[in-house]
């Protein structure tokens, strides 16, 4: 694991520490550990390259939150609502669907050459924390490189990690 920098760690408020190794989300406020979360990370692992499907690391912030208002189980494509509620009917309908639901906090990396620009930018490699159904497992990495959550866990979460929220993730 990376340890961050002691200068970098925020000195008060929020931000959020993810340990893809733990398959853990914890809301920090300063230095005092808050609620954690069962999550789940990349099914091949961590990474930084664009096209790997895995989770990047380091220090990245809350970039945007998309989904104000809509209901829980709101299904998206390309950072917009569908129209859609999961449903089990649904699901059977799409079954090689990959599940983006609920809300969206959409990470930018903060860390030249790791986690931004070029191969490596987790912005435009579109990395979100979002909903996934409740048939897929948390606590094990299944995802194609976003960190996925129960929709109650998101909608927590969603409350707190406002816009430019940092978020440290590490193995």
């Amino acid at each position: 694991m990376r340890t961050p920098r002691l200068d970098a760690l925020p000195p008060e408020g929020t931000w959020l520490e993810i340990d893809t190794a733990a398959q853990r989300l914890v809301v920090w406020q300063g230095e005092t550990p808050g609620d954690g979360y069962a999550i789940s990370t990349a099914a091949p692992g961590t990474g930084q390259r664009e096209g790997s499907g895995q989770t990047p690391l380091g220090w990245h912030y809350v970039r945007a939150a998309i989904g104000d208002g809509l209901p829980a189980g709101t299904v998206f494509r390309g950072r917009r609502p569908t129209g859609e509620v999961y449903s089990a009917a649904l699901a059977a309908a799409y079954p090689g669907r990959d599940w983006i639901l609920t809300r969206i906090l959409w990470l930018c990396g903060l860390e030249p050459g790791v986690n931004r620009g070029g191969e490596v930018d987790s912005q435009r490699r579109y990395i979100y924390l979002h909903g996934t159904p409740p048939s897929e497992p948390m606590g094990e990495p299944r995802s194609h490189g976003c960190i996925r959550l129960r929709d109650a866990d998101l909608l927590a979460l969603y409350r707190v990690a406002v816009p430019g929220t940092p978020v440290w993730l590490h193995d």
